[in-house]
This record gives structure tokens, C-alpha cells and sequence, in this order.
């Protein structure tokens, strides 16, 4: 097994990190994202651990492309899993073993924490951070098709290697959107997805994201990728009765959206009513849209993948 630390201003904390990895942890992967603290000097300064290899970017590549870089580094050196830990004191590594345990089971793919399980620990998070994360969480929801997992835009997580080489690193988004892009392109494999419980950590440490800044983009990003989700996974790999479910509705709810507002138009430019048949076909097409629409969530929502992808993969190989 094998840990990934991206380090960008987390001098102040990441040899605490790396004291705190347990001995089942075979390789540490500290890679340095062109950091102005010079943290690959002060690592390979501050610990003889012989499990740390530092890892050098030239050019700052963000928290995803950092982590992808230890993606590589894992999947080069024959690793199982491939764990990612911020190097900024918020992540626990004792709760290393509980993160894996479902990947060694052979119960998941992909494990990420979720700080929102035990709702006693949600007032500790700030209270930018719990509102941002309740939206985001139903966008991902929305773009990935894991309508059971919360908590997106959470880094502390597990990937076994076998479905990271299927992964396509090269498009996956370099900066804060990383782990929810993630969650796409795994969901495009069909990969079991398993959130485990963790308590939110926030002690003297600055995170780099700002909600404010980052809302608008990551809307637009989830919108787009869940467009990409709903054409790959119901009209090019596979025609189910949900595909002409939504069709149906889009094209229902749109009628009745451009129908039912050009008459009412009309009617308040003219000043009469519209006649009763008019006002029927508005309602009854919008209805219909609706219940077909849901018809098509309610498939979607039951369609969360259940069989784990890399026990698939390493039949084929000893095949």
C-alpha cells in the first residue's frame, strides 16, 4: 500500500504527517507541486523514513496533478492501493487502516472520508465550508451518478491500482475540482464507490480553496460532466427504458414550458383568457414530463454500481 502527500504550503505540518503513517504502509509519496516553502528540501532534511520518495514538479500542477503524479509513481512500483493524504494536519493517518479495509475486502474500488456521518462533528466544520459542501455534494451527486455518497469535495481517499490504470489520468481536471472529476471518470468504469465516516480536523492550518472563487466553475464543470454521464451511460453503451423515460420528459417539460408561456402571453397581452382545452394541454403535457422525468431518477438512483471492479480485472489478468 501506498500513500500519496501532496505538498504546497504545508511546511508547517507534513513531517507530522509522515510520522503518524503506520508501519502497513510500504511507500510514501511526498511530491512537491513547485512549492515556495521548498518542501521537497525540507523533507528529505527533516525524515529518514526509507519508505519517503520525494517527487519534484518544475511547474506548480495543482492538488490533482500532484496526486496523479503519485498515482503513476504507485502503479510503476507494482503497489494494491494508493492512499492520498494532505499534508496539512487535517487527515488522520490512524484512520488509515479503516479507509482501505473495504478495498482489501474486496467491497470497493474507491473509499473517500465523509466529515458529514456523525452529525454531532458537523458544527465543527466552518460554516462556509458545511454550506458549500451541501451543494456541491447534490451537484456530484447529479454529475457522477453515487446518489449514496456525500461529502465531494473530500481528499482524504483510497483507489485500488488496478482502477487507476483503467482511469484516463490524462483528462482528469488538475486543481480543486479533482475529486469530484474523479468520481466522474470512475463512474464512467462503473467502479463501487464507499464513503467511511471521519471527523472533520481543523486546527491553525489555511486552506488553499475558496469557496466564493470556485462555486461558479465547479457548477458549470459538474453540469457539463453530467451531460457526458447521461449520453455515455444511456444512449452510446446502452439503450434502457430510462433513456426514452428522459427523453420523454425533456421533450414533455419543454412543450409544455414554450406552449403554456407563449399563451400566457397572449393572454396578458390581450387581456382574455386562455380557452380551457389551451390551459389543459399545458398542464397535462408538464405533468406527464415530470412523472417521466422522475420515472428516469428513481431508475438512475437504483443504478448505483454495486460490483466491484478491480476483483473483475484481476480475473482477466490471471486469465
Amino acid at each position: 500500500m501506498a500513500v500519496v502527500i501532496p505538498c504546497y504550503r504545508v511546511r508547517a505540518h507534513v513531517l507530522g504527517v509522515i510520522e503518524a503513517i503506520g508501519p502497513d504502509v510500504t511507500r510514501i509519496y511526498c511530491v512537491d507541486d513547485a512549492c515556495p516553502e521548498a518542501s521537497a528540501d525540507h523533507i528529505e532534511a527533516g525524515t529518514h523514513d526509507p519508505r519517503v520518495r520525494v517527487l519534484r514538479h518544475d511547474q506548480n500542477q495543482g492538488v490533482g496533478g500532484a496526486t496523479i503524479t503519485g498515482y503513476r509513481q504507485a502503479i510503476a512500483d507494482g503497489m494494491d492501493v494508493v492512499v492520498k493524504l494532505d499534508g496539512d494536519g487535517q487527515m488522520d493517518p490512524a484512520l488509515l487502516p479503516e479507509l482501505v479495509a473495504p478495498i482489501l475486502r474486496g467491497e470497493a474500488d474507491y473509499t473517500k472520508g465523509n466529515r458529514f456521518w456523525d452529525l454531532r462533528q458537523i458544527g465543527r466544520m466552518p460554516l462556509l465550508r458545511r454550506l458549500g459542501n451541501l451543494g456541491l455534494s447534490f451537484l456530484a451527486k447529479v454529475s457522477s451518478g453515487y446518489w449514496d455518497i456525500f461529502d465531494p469535495t473530500n481528499g482524504y481517499t483510497a483507489l485500488h491500482v488496478a482502477v487507476a490504470e483503467r482511469l484516463p489520468l490524462d483528462q482528469v481536471s488538475r486543481r480543486y475540482f479533482f475529486e469530484t472529476d474523479l468520481l466522474f471518470r470512475l463512474g464512467t468504469l462503473r467502479a463501487v464507490v464507499v464513503d467511511v465516516p471521519m471527523d472533520a480536523r481543523y486546527g491553525d492550518e489555511k486552506s488553499n480553496l475558496r469557496v466564493s472563487r470556485v462555486l461558479g466553475e465547479f457548477a458549470f464543470k459538474h453540469l457539463r460532466n453530467a451531460g457526458k454521464r447521461l449520453v455515455y451511460n444511456y444512449y452510446l453503451r446502452d439503450l434502457p427504458a430510462a433513456s426514452l423515460e428522459l427523453l420523454a420528459g425533456v421533450l414533455l417539460l419543454g412543450f409544455s414550458l414554450v406552449f403554456g408561456g407563449w399563451h400566457w402571453w397572449l393572454s396578458a397581452s390581450t387581456g382574455q383568457a386562455a380557452a380551457t382545452g389551451t390551459v389543459m394541454v399545458a398542464v397535462v403535457t408538464f405533468v406527464s414530463g415530470l412523472q417521466f422525468v422522475l420515472a428516469f431518477l428513481n431508475h438512475d438512483i437504483a443504478n448505483v454500481p454495486r460490483r466491484p471492479l478491480h476483483t473483475l480485472l484481476h480475473r482477466h489478468r490471471r486469465m
